[in-house]
């Protein structure tokens, strides 16, 4: 059911029952190396172009999912994912290779809330049992298309993001009294676009900040909830730039989040010393942290109850030669931890 103007609150609680969550070689020395299922050691995957390489991540990390699930591909009704390349190449031919009815979506690096969001509709109105969905990025192929060939060697500003190499996907289901222990769907809060003006796209942590935060303000005033109902609140990849601007505009907005609360994938998947400039940023951001590191916390009992932030910046290169702003998008889905709860 619809929650105030833009959350949906889901009364039978798909559950999340599996994910896979696969990474490049960069992702392997990373601060949550353990977290993925699959690492590999070189950009090309044994691929010819990192395009392909983008779409192995993809067919992996589902595959892990669906065998961690016990399930094949015929047991999946649909497939909801996306990425960042033009068109969703990788994505699409992911899509090919599993011959799963597929919904291709977009919302740049809010690619993964957006998906999960859809998915626990589907399924909390019984229009499916299963579904895939999941969202990934590759550092060689997005840093190509929307900025640099890295092979140029250009020096990035220290507001620039590292591009996550990585893919993170999850099966859900609509059965959740055979699931009694996993982790559950409550709620989403679909993001309206936001445009502050501004048009550098070496720093989309400060351009997605107020997305951000006007998500997070509808989400509370949607459904009545205090801040404090979340362990954890969580964005997409918003940098060490974006978080500290989105908690200042919270706090002006009456929401005030401490620092343990309110954390940002894009600040946890690398160490310090990774030359990561204001950190991480992707599809892959949100999708490999959340579908890996935070649901294996969840599980531990570290976490009951969180709320996923992820932020997208919707621009093209295209709109930046024409110098147009950069519109952002935040999607927000709240997942906790009911065990032995049955319907």
């Amino acid at each position: 059911m619809r929650k105030g103007k833009q959350t949906w609150e889901f009364e039978n609680e798909p559950a999340i029952i599996a994910t896979g969550v696969t990474g490049g070689p960069f992702e392997a020395r990373g601060r949550l190396a353990e977290d993925f299922d699959i690492l590999h050691d070189d950009l090309w995957i044994k691929e010819q172009s990192y395009e392909k390489a983008h779409q192995r991540l993809i067919e992996e990390a589902v595959q892990a999912a669906l065998e961690k699930a016990g399930l094949r591909k015929e047991d999946i009704h649909f497939f909801i994912a996306g990425d960042l390349i033009n068109q969703l190449s990788p994505t699409n031919f992911a899509a090919r290779t599993y011959g799963i009815p597929y919904f291709g979506i977009f919302s740049a690096c809010a690619t993964s809330m957006e998906g999960l969001a859809l998915a626990a509709n589907i399924l909390n109105h019984g229009n499916a049992e299963y579904i895939v969905t999941g969202a990934a990025s590759h550092n060689g192929a997005v840093e190509r298309q929307f900025r640099y060939p890295t092979e140029y060697g250009g020096q990035k500003p220290p507001t620039a993001q590292w591009t996550v190499t990585g893919a993170g996907f999850a099966v859900l289901s609509s059965k959740r009294a055979n699931y009694p222990n996993e982790p559950v769907v409550s709620r989403a809060t679909i993001g309206k676009v936001i445009d502050m003006g501004m048009n550098d796209p070496f720093n989309m942590g400060g351009a997605m900040a107020p997305a951000a935060a006007e998500t997070i303000f509808a989400h509370f005033q949607d459904t009545g909830l205090d801040p404090a109902y979340y362990d954890l609140i969580v964005t997409g990849d918003l940098g060490k730039i974006g978080r500290s601007t989105a908690l200042e505009l919270l706090e002006k907005k009456g929401i005030k989040l401490t620092e343990k609360q309110f954390q940002d994938c894009g600040l946890l998947i690398y160490r310090e010393d990774q030359p990561v400039q204001a950190g991480a940023s992707g599809a892959a951001s949100s999708a490999t942290v959340i579908y890996g590191h935070l649901l294996k916390l969840m599980k531990k009992g570290a976490i009951q109850r969180m709320l996923c932030v992820a932020t997208g910046a919707l621009l093209s290169p295209l709109t930046v030669q024409q110098k147009e702003t950069i519109p952002c998008i935040a999607h927000a889905v709240a997942i906790e931890m009911k065990p032995g709860r049955m319907h």
